[in-house]
């Protein structure tokens, strides 16, 4: 992409309603614009990295054998009022009736219609396991929305629900669902923490919620500082081997670490003194197992092996993805802007014409552009007749995790100028070395 033909509208100063270093860096790249309280359009950026992470979810989901669907973001209160959770939701759902009287709500989560769905079609054990996921807007009235797409009233979000005929199998689905989104977490560049938590309006009694450590997270929490340096890197996962998906939960849960909700001093006190922390943090996703607390009520049955009728063992799952955005820019940032890691950066690569122009920079530009391109790699190519300074506080402020700065002194002597955002370290190269050296850096991070 060229910038000279690229919506972005960046801002010079911080706007006066943004709280915390996500919102304002948000509104500052021209990522996103505020349409009502809580409620945001998705400009070009913030749209690009938004589509980047919904793809990584999408493809870790896949990976641990669970199905993509759509549900309608209008539901009918009368599958709530089956589940008893239509009068007991609170305020947070939005509620209204179509043209006929019919009452309906705007999705805040779609545990009564997947099971309708679930009922409707599945009868056998023999069809079982089943997990089917969705990534869809939804909507939660909060009382103070704030923080901009940290805690908005509108937001992108992958749910997910598993059918299993035994609480064993159930069981065996959080887990396999807890590891996945380890993965999904670190493919995104984050350290997100499992942590014991509440269960809230969803029900049930396990349940872990994902923590980033942030210093604007809106949860106290309480952990063993060895929690942090466990990593699943690039571990071989067989999401059928019970064992395995048990002992992977197990390293990564049997270490303190909980939420001011269920946090527990006498149990903390047991942690050694210099490994215990406590700090805030973000929550970008939950896990939930609540057996039957939905399908006997609404009649999610299935055949099992004797013959008998028996209701199905359920779980959710959710992963706020539009709320990662903040939480990648929170733990990712310096005074100049945003810091993408490389997995959900929304350019690999920046491209700066210090002389837009001059015959030998353009043609040095157009011909880096277009050998990273011919890789499948993308760039953004700053061609806007703007001085220098301008374009590098663009490219600091939008956060790409490399630069190429092209110059006609540089191309006197054959080499261009690649940059790191991250350290801030550059080093000369020819053109060609240059784009040798991204196509190797985003080839490592795949």
């Amino acid at each position: 992409m060229r910038l000279s033909r690229y919506f972005l509208p960046v801002l010079k100063e911080n706007p006066s309603e943004a709280q915390i270093v996500s919102h304002r860096l948000m509104l500052r790249a021209g990522m996103i614009k505020q349409a009502a309280a809580g409620i945001y359009s998705w400009l070009p950026l913030g749209f690009k990295v938004l589509r980047k992470l919904e793809n990584i979810v999408h493809e870790e989901q896949i990976r641990a054998g669970h199905n993509p669907i759509q549900m309608p973001i209008l539901q009918s209160a009368d599958l709530w009022r089956e589940s008893g959770r239509y009068d007991d939701y609170g305020q947070e759902m939005l509620r209204m009736q179509d043209r006929h009287g019919r009452d309906m709500l705007y999705t805040p989560t779609a545990e009564e219609l997947v099971t309708d769905i679930f009922r409707g079609h599945v009868s056998s054990y023999k069809d079982l396991p089943l997990t089917l996921y969705q990534i869809q807007w939804k909507f939660r009235d909060e009382i103070r929305p704030r923080f901009g797409v940290m805690r908005g009233r509108e937001f992108y979000m992958k749910d997910g629900y598993n059918f299993d005929l035994t609480k064993e199998d159930a069981l065996h689905a959080y887990n396999r669902h807890l590891v996945s989104y380890l993965r999904t977490y670190e493919r995104m560049g984050l350290q997100a923490i499992p942590m014991r938590a509440d269960s809230g309006p969803i029900g049930g009694d396990d349940t872990h919620e994902f923590l980033v450590l942030a210093d604007t997270g809106e949860s106290e929490v309480f952990y063993d500082s060895a929690v942090t340096d466990i990593r699943l890197g690039e571990r071989d996962i067989d999401y059928d081997d019970k064992a395995q998906c048990q002992a992977i939960m197990e390293e990564f849960t049997s270490l303190y670490a909980r939420t001011d909700e269920t946090h527990d001093e006498a149990l903390f006190q047991q942690v050694p003194e210099e490994r215990r922390r406590s700090a805030r943090g973000i929550e970008v996703g939950q896990i939930f197992y609540f057996g039957t607390k939905y399908s006997e009520p609404m009649g999610a049955t299935v055949q099992g092996p004797d013959g008998k009728q028996v209701p199905v063992h359920m779980g959710s799952h959710g992963i706020g993805v539009s709320r990662l955005i903040g939480a990648i820019i929170e733990a990712s940032h310096d005074d100049k802007g945003i810091i993408w890691p490389e997995g959900v950066t929304p350019f690999h690569c920046g491209i700066v014409n210090l002389k837009q122009g001059d015959d030998e920079a353009d043609a040095a530009c157009d011909k880096i552009y277009k050998a990273l391109t011919a890789l499948g790699l993308e760039p953004l190519y700053d061609d806007r007749n703007e001085r220098a300074g301008g374009k590098f506080a663009t490219m600091d402020l939008i956060g790409l995790p490399w630069r190429i700065t092209v110059g006609p002194r540089g191309l006197k002597n054959g080499v261009v100028e690649l940059t790191s955002r991250r350290t801030g370290e550059s080093e000369e190269l020819s053109p060609e070395a240059a784009v040798t050296r991204i196509a190797e850096i985003y080839e490592r991070s795949v």
